[in-house]
């Protein structure tokens, strides 16, 4: 459910967990239900419905919330809200007229990721907002639970840690993997999830665009468009072409039609813990 933003007092209780929609954050989940970690309230960061991934969404909606509300847990999902009191998505920031930003991380013409606002953004600011309206300070810092398993572990370090928040990593002290978390979420009564992400994002592996590519071709297809339209934009302002894979061509040139090898390494991991978990 989607909530306002509605202050309340300062607590010295206030502990949530960041809710990706993706195994471990699932898993974390199940194991609250199951009172094995004592978060009750979980925040989805919505990136929005235009930007995740649909089958994210479709988790969450059918799935992650009614299995929740079940176990007594809050299940809150949050957006990035303007100052006028609209809602911001990311691919709005990314398609909107005459716009030169690039918040997410494409690849540059050397081959190199550029520069990304979007985890900021759109997940540790929006959530770093709902708790500061709820009472967190740096003198009362909240407590904010990310779902990295062991396996992750170097993950771990890389997500600053702002003022208002104690960030801990509870599936690490459990000594969970990520192979752990299929049967943790099955036990449970619940479908495994997709991975979570937006459809567009940079880091995917070639193999999850050939997959999105043969399953779902009218979302690959609006992929291929906004690289397109991030490329005709630079042109007029006499930048590089950057591009959605770190093969520096256009998308629909260097996924493949046919079936690929699992073994492209190179992309489809997210640094901060919060992307995809």
């Amino acid at each position: 459910m989607t909530t306002a933003l509605a202050p309340a007092p300062a607590s010295n209780a206030l502990e949530v967990f960041s809710y990706g929609g993706g195994w471990q954050s699932t898993t974390a989940l199940v194991l609250a239900a199951r009172g094995e970690l004592p978060f009750r309230t979980f925040l989805f960061a919505n990136v929005g419905d235009d930007s995740e991934h649909p089958a994210t969404l479709r988790y969450v909606a059918e799935h992650a919330a009614p299995f929740a509300a079940a176990h007594g847990i809050e299940l809150h999902t949050l957006a990035r809200i303007r100052r006028d009191g609209t809602t911001e998505t990311l691919y709005g920031r990314l398609t909107k007229e005459g716009s030169r930003s690039l918040p997410i991380p494409v690849r540059m013409s050397n081959g190199a990721p550029g520069t990304r606002s979007c985890t900021a953004d759109f997940k540790i600011r929006v959530i770093g907002r709902w708790l500061k309206a709820h009472g967190a300070t740096a003198d009362n810092p909240a407590t904010v639970g990310i779902g990295i398993s062991v396996d992750e572990i170097e993950r771990a370090n890389n997500r600053r840690c702002e003022p208002h928040e104690r960030i801990i990593y509870p599936l690490l002290d459990l000594g969970i993997r990520r192979a752990d978390c299929p049967r943790i979420i099955r036990s449970a009564g619940l479908p495994v999830p997709p991975k979570s992400s937006c459809w567009f994002c940079p880091f995917h592996r070639i193999t999850t665009w050939a997959d999105m590519r043969r399953d779902e071709p009218d979302l690959f297809q609006r992929a291929c468009a906004l690289e397109a339209t991030l490329n005709a934009r630079r042109t007029e302002l006499g930048k590089d072409p950057v591009w959605l894979t770190r093969h520096a061509a256009p998308l629909a040139d260097v996924v493949p039609t046919d079936d690929v090898l699992p073994l492209d390494f190179g992309d489809g991991a997210c640094d901060s813990g919060w992307c995809f978990t």
